[in-house]
């Protein structure tokens, strides 16, 4: 009986899915929590903010307890000797940064120690930045004017310098650590680095993941000398490798043989972004369809057929782990602006449901772009939203009407800036916590005029992991995976056609107010 093993760690938890491929059944999933479970590290959220504006890191540690923890969950629940196959995802752009004694003491783990007592003496940096960091504008400006402007640096990376990519958060550190940096020996990002950990060995960096750091070309998917200069001196030789999504890395470590009875002959495969790894296991890594994560920052993307990129500068285009190109579009104000606006008024969900049962499709003409932080698609530094429409309805004296205008900001805002992807697929495949709401899900429907199909496994990013796990090792064809795990809800969200013409007026007086920010 062969089991695959996929591991996703995320920002604010580490979690694991086991997937029965003799049976093809989902076995089991656990997770562990960073606030909940070491709360020693002092990040209820998995994140802590450091001394300068805009810093936020984690501590890398805290994400090998919970590793070890996991296991010991694991152990309890499946019999690890038979995983047969392992890959895994984490948080995109974070970064980890190690000295020389790395690569000897990866490759020699001891099961008598835990994984960060033996980890801490290899870090040459005790914190590592991760993608919520804002810390960078100055290197942003500093790289975008060695390349010439933000198109070069989008033709070549996919992106525009980002702020929270990994390619600025080393050019800051290798700045303001001039004694860091050269004890600097190897630099990861939070996939690869839990995968060396996995495998017993130095990773490398797959193209999903290597694509969010400002510093990887996407046409020929190697680190792009250009972008490498701009950056930090020596950078090359810091950086592990490039390798596509279908690379075997090894076997797994003999630490976690030993101290959790996994299969000496298990073997791991290259891990990747958590964006990428959710394309796979949405069921959506061929072109043809486009998914919709609701979460904490909202995200829409899609596997192209054609590798283009924003021409805004917004958007992003990362390596598809089944081969070419994915393009994601990340919204901050996700979750945390539907529940600001419910919590303003002391609405539970169902009196927030009710709310939008209660109005009228566009708000009556009434329309807000709900950007109660910072917003990166579009660009905006401010923490207020902007409202248009009644007096009533601009001093927030209107509850029912700021809901609905909430939601049908954010998805007007979302289809706007999404329109470069050139995705005409009619079905879009939700994920994420709020894609269990369909009264919001049918404001999606409405708005981009798409039936609505709602994932039934709520954690596709581990899901995806182990598929490509099983993938590659296996040789399982991608297909047979999708058909057998990745399952979606009989429960269509269909549009309702009379409500088109509303939200493409609605579509077009929202682009008018995003002129005025």
């Amino acid at each position: 009986m062969a089991y695959s093993l996929g591991i996703d760690a995320s920002t604010q938890s580490i979690s694991a899915i086991v997937l029965n491929l003799d049976d093809n059944e989902i076995l089991c999933e656990c997770s562990v929590n960073f606030g909940e479970n070491l709360p020693k590290y002092n990040a209820p959220n998995g994140f802590i903010n450091g001394n300068a504006t805009g810093e936020i890191f984690a501590d890398p540690l805290m994400w090998l307890d919970a590793l070890d923890i996991l296991f010991e969950k694991l152990q309890l629940i499946c019999d690890l000797n038979k995983i047969t196959s392992i890959s895994g995802a984490g948080q995109q752009h974070g970064s980890v940064y190690l000295n020389d004694k790395w690569i000897k003491t990866c490759e020699n783990l001891d099961p008598k120690s835990s994984l960060s007592e033996q980890i801490a003496p290899c870090l040459s940096r005790k914190y590592s930045p991760i993608w919520m960091d804002k810390s960078t504008t100055q290197e942003c400006q500093e790289i975008t004017h060695s390349l010439g402007g933000n198109r070069e640096i989008c033709r070549k990376s996919g992106s525009v310098a980002i702020e929270r990519f990994s390619g600025p958060q080393i050019r800051r550190f290798y700045k303001n650590h001039l004694e860091d940096y050269p004890q600097t020996k190897r630099i990861h990002l939070v996939s690869s680095f839990i995968c060396s950990i996995i495998a017993g060995k130095d990773s490398a960096i797959d193209t999903g993941d290597g694509a969010g750091m400002n510093l990887m070309n996407i046409d020929s998917n190697t680190w792009d000398v250009d972008l490498l200069k701009a950056t930090a001196p020596g950078l090359l030789d810091r950086l592990p490798n490039i390798s596509q999504g279908n690379t075997i890395i090894g076997c797994v470590s003999g630490y976690f043989v030993r101290k959790f009875n996994l299969n000496s002959e298990a073997e791991v495969v290259i891990f990747t972004g958590d964006n990428p790894s959710s394309l796979v296991g949405m069921a959506s890594s061929s072109p043809g369809k486009k998914v919709i994560s609701l979460g904490t920052s909202d995200t829409f993307f899609a596997a192209m057929p054609e590798t283009l990129s924003d021409p805004n500068g917004f958007g992003h285009v990362f390596g598809n782990p089944s081969g070419g190109s994915m393009s994601l579009q990340c919204f901050l104000n996700g979750s945390l602006a539907r529940e600001k606006v419910r919590k303003k008024y002391k609405f539970s969900w169902e009196e927030f449901n009710q709310a939008i049962k209660d109005t009228s499709p566009g708000s009556n003409g009434n329309y807000m772009l709900p950007f109660f932080s910072p917003e990166i698609s579009p660009l905006y530094d401010g923490q207020n939203p902007i409202l248009e429409g009644t007096k009533s309805f601009e001093n927030w004296s209107n509850p029912k009407l700021a809901i609905r205008a909430c939601l049908e900001g954010q998805f007007l805002n979302m289809k706007i800036h999404t329109k470069w992807m050139k995705s005409n697929t009619s079905t879009i495949y939700v994920t994420g916590g709020a894609s269990q709401n369909n009264t919001i899900l049918q404001i999606i429907s409405d708005i981009f005029q798409s039936d609505i199909k709602k994932s039934e496994v709520t954690g596709s990013v581990a899901l995806g992991a182990a598929m490509r796990a099983a993938q590659h090792c296996m040789k399982i064809d991608l297909s047979i995976l999708e058909n057998n795990f990745c399952r979606f809800s009989n429960d269509v969200i269909n549009p309702n056609v009379d409500n088109e013409n509303i939200y493409l007026e609605a579509e077009s007086n929202i682009k008018t107010l995003l002129l005025t920010i």
